[in-house]
């Protein structure tokens, strides 16, 4: 029972920014599919939101010749949380630099993990002010109920490939106080090839699985956007298969974490989930839980097994 002062300085996954070969294709699966606005449009970079979001956009959208990952944002509690996190960072060798132009969103500190995945820090940010036509019959609400495509309501969590797993995790564990909440270790139980972490009591915000190319480096696997209940992911099997966008796994159950999940790529090429649930750990004091390989292995519970290109793909694909 770990009795750990933890840091508390990030709270929570923030604004998220992808790469795209084909933009305007892009943009349509994720306004018409998935339910989400364009807030802003210039030209080769596409801003958009999901109705859940309290800032004035969630994820950014911009034109490249190969797709993946541009970053990962965290927002933090306060600027001294965030001047606390740059801090460890310079101090810990992984000094960055300062983005001072993003969108409705003030300085961000820029960084990049062990394995070479980019994230930002930030606290000052734009919320969103709902126009007339989109303003919600609860005050609570920051915008109406989109009701379109799979109606997302927000970022739930990202995956990302890495080449040591374990490196990923301690780095987070250690200077930014993330919970972890599952480990699958490799057959000799030396290495892991799974992490599961959050800055909250949500079952995961970060994941970390193993990159099983040889020459990757960076990869994102995907991003995955909640919606309210298993019903609604159904759904959005049905929308996907009538948009012609292939399912490459799901609609099924997790057996890390225990979330619902759909998973198809949008026309770029970047692996999205369509998720619902997983767990909330209430308990301060629990360690992770480790599964052997061997356990990992008899899948307990229920759920389809994934296809063996949802444990190999990544964008930017490699050979």
């Amino acid at each position: 029972m770990p009795d750990i002062d933890r840091i508390t300085d990030l709270a929570h996954l923030g604004h998220h920014a992808i790469f795209t070969p084909a933009l305007e294709r892009t943009v349509a699966y994720f306004v018409d599919l998935l339910g989400m606005d364009v807030v802003r449009d210039d030209g080769d970079t596409v801003y958009l939101r999901s109705f859940g979001d309290y800032e004035t956009w969630g994820l950014k959208v911009s034109r490249r010749d190969i797709p993946g990952l541009e970053y990962v944002g965290w927002r933090t509690r306060s600027s001294a949380a965030l001047a606390r996190r740059v801090a460890w960072l310079e101090a810990e060798g992984h000094a960055g630099r300062w983005v001072d132009d993003e969108f409705a969103t003030g300085p961000m500190y820029e960084f990049a993990d062990p394995d070479g995945h980019r994230f930002r820090l930030y606290w000052d940010t734009e919320k969103y002010v709902a126009p007339e036509e989109k303003k919600p019959v609860m005050p609570t609400n920051f915008q109406a109920y989109a009701g379109r495509g799979a109606n997302v309501r927000h970022v739930d969590h990202v995956n990302l490939l890495a080449q040591d797993v374990r490196a990923q995790r301690e780095f987070w564990e250690r200077g930014f106080g993330l919970r972890t909440y599952e480990i699958i270790l490799t057959d000799d139980g030396e290495g892991e090839i799974g992490a599961w972490m959050s800055s909250t009591i949500q079952g995961h915000e970060l994941i970390y699985t193993q990159d099983q190319s040889q020459t990757g480096s960076g990869r994102l696997h995907h991003f995955a956007y909640l919606v309210d209940n298993r019903e609604e992911v159904l759904r959005a099997a049905d929308i996907m298969a009538d948009a012609r966008v292939p399912i490459e796994a799901g609609p099924s159950k997790h057996t890390a974490i225990q979330g619902f999940y759909l998973y198809t790529r949008e026309p770029g090429g970047n692996r999205i989930e369509v998720a619902h649930a997983g767990y909330l750990w209430f308990d301060p004091s629990s360690d992770p839980y480790v599964w052997t390989m061997a356990e990992w292995r008899t899948k307990p519970g229920w759920g389809a097994r994934t296809p063996p290109e949802f444990h190999t793909y990544g964008t930017p694909d490699v050979p």
